[in-house]
C-alpha cells in the first residue's frame, strides 16, 4: 500500500513538474549568490584598490564593507524568498498531488 502511493506520486506529472520548478528556482538563486561571492573574490583578488576606496573623503569605511554588508544580506534575502516560495506554492502544490494520490 504505501509504496503504491509513492509510486502513484512518483509517477504524476504534476509531481514531476513540480520537482523540475522546484529544482530550477533552487538553481537560479543559488547562481545568483555564487556569482555574488565569486565576483567579490575576483574583485578581491584583482582590483583590491576598488574595495580599498574610501566611501567619502577623509573616511575610515571602504567600499568592501558596505559591499561585503549588502552580500550578506541579499543572500539572506534570497533565502527568504526561497523559503516563502517553498512554504506557500510548493508545500500547496505538494499536499495537493498527495491527497489527489490518496484517493486514487
Amino acid at each position: 500500500m504505501q509504496s503504491d502511493i509513492y509510486n502513484r506520486i512518483k509517477d504524476n506529472p504534476d509531481f514531476q513538474q513540480l520537482v523540475q520548478k522546484r529544482k530550477s528556482f533552487a538553481l537560479h538563486l543559488s547562481v545568483i549568490v555564487l556569482v555574488m561571492y565569486f565576483s567579490f573574490i575576483l574583485l578581491i583578488a584583482f582590483a583590491p584598490e576598488v574595495l580599498a576606496t574610501p566611501v567619502a573623503k577623509n573616511s575610515v569605511i571602504t567600499w568592501g564593507i558596505p559591499v561585503g554588508i549588502f552580500i550578506i544580506i541579499a543572500s539572506f534575502l534570497l533565502t527568504g524568498i526561497y523559503v516563502k516560495r517553498a512554504n506557500t506554492e510548493f508545500d500547496e502544490e505538494n499536499q495537493r498531488i498527495i491527497d489527489e494520490s490518496m484517493r486514487g
